[in-house]
């Protein structure tokens, strides 16, 4: 009896290791999905179009991606169904946002953290950026800062949720500057808090480098400095906030990429960590992305942990009795 029981779980084991075989050999054999937190014309919805436009190419990954939106509560709810309900079977990814989920995870009240997901490689590293209407009085952060100072908590300042790059980057100018911001989360992201201020609807905004460029090409927006710790190829002319007298870091810059849930098979995970910095790679990808002012900044897996980490640390001391 011992030794058919003993047959019977070593050839269940084979069948186990052969079936895992086969789905590395045979994945993927299906379009996959990437989950995006965001609505769509967002940056992140944006720029997740364009750097997975060669999935399906034979030496890719042989299969298209198509994009599904989850947008709500600055990527809570987008992240809540991708941790909870995804299928952890490499045919759901998600774009994450860095250090958002992060900072989100540690502060609470949603349903991830750092250690619910598996990073597979990131495609952009993305500034935010202090912008105001084109007709706005303020010219200079020095403007900005002297309004809100002389008038706290009147400074609005929209952004694409809480304990997003963007609220960060409020809560460190606050600091820097012993002033009060009145800072607004919108609802639909970046996009939305992009519309406040071009409508008038907040005296400021924070918002990323790629869609403040954008706007300001198109004449919309002035933007007064750049969360980072040095000026942008993209934004030559613009300051950094640490040039404009602020002690801001760049804790706040946007780095985003693609990732999985905890669960989802190593093989599966170890494919998609080859091949998906080669699509981030193709010539199609990065040209479409320069010309549109989108930061490209690709790191492997390996990278990509490393990064996590850092963050996680640097935004539990930022974010320490908030």
């Amino acid at each position: 009896m011992k030794t058919f029981l003993k047959t019977a779980l070593l050839g269940a084991t084979a069948l186990t290791l052969m079936a895992s075989m086969s789905l590395a050999a045979d994945y993927p054999d299906r379009p996959i999905g990437v989950e995006v937190s965001y609505g769509a014309g967002g940056a992140t919805d944006f720029q997740a179009r364009i750097v997975t436009i060669p999935a399906g190419n034979e030496d890719i990954l042989g299969q298209p991606i198509y994009i599904l939106n989850k947008p709500g509560a600055g990527g809570r709810k987008g992240w809540n169904w991708f941790a909870t309900e995804a299928a952890a079977d490499g045919y759901m990814m998600s774009a994450y946002n860095v250090p958002h989920f992060i900072a989100q995870g540690i502060k609470g009240g949603v349903k991830y953290d750092a250690d619910s997901f598996e990073p597979i490689a990131n495609w952009g590293a993305d500034p935010a950026v202090v912008i105001v209407g084109k007709d706005s009085k303020f010219s200079s952060m020095a403007d900005l800062i002297a309004y809100a100072t002389e008038n706290p908590g009147k400074a609005t300042t929209s952004g694409a949720g809480l304990f997003v790059g963007h609220h960060i980057a409020a809560l460190q100018i606050e600091k820097a500057c012993a002033c009060k911001l009145a800072y607004i989360p919108t609802k639909g992201g970046g996009a939305a808090a992009m519309k406040a201020v071009i409508a008038g609807e907040t005296l400021a905004g924070i918002n990323n480098l790629s869609d403040a460029a954008r706007a300001a090409s198109a004449g919309n927006v002035k933007i007064l400095a750049v969360a980072d710790l040095e000026r942008h190829a993209f934004l030559p002319d613009v300051p950094t906030l640490k040039e404009s007298g602020l002690d801001v870091d760049n804790a706040s810059v946007n780095f985003r990429g693609l990732m999985v849930p905890k669960d989802t098979p190593q093989d599966v995970i170890d494919k998609l960590a080859t091949q998906v910095p080669k699509m981030f790679a193709h010539k199609r990808v990065t040209q479409k992305m320069k010309q549109t002012n989108s930061p490209v900044k690709i790191m492997d897996r390996a990278a990509v942990q490393a990064m996590w980490a850092e963050r996680k640390a640097t935004l539990t001391e930022l974010l320490k009795g908030l």
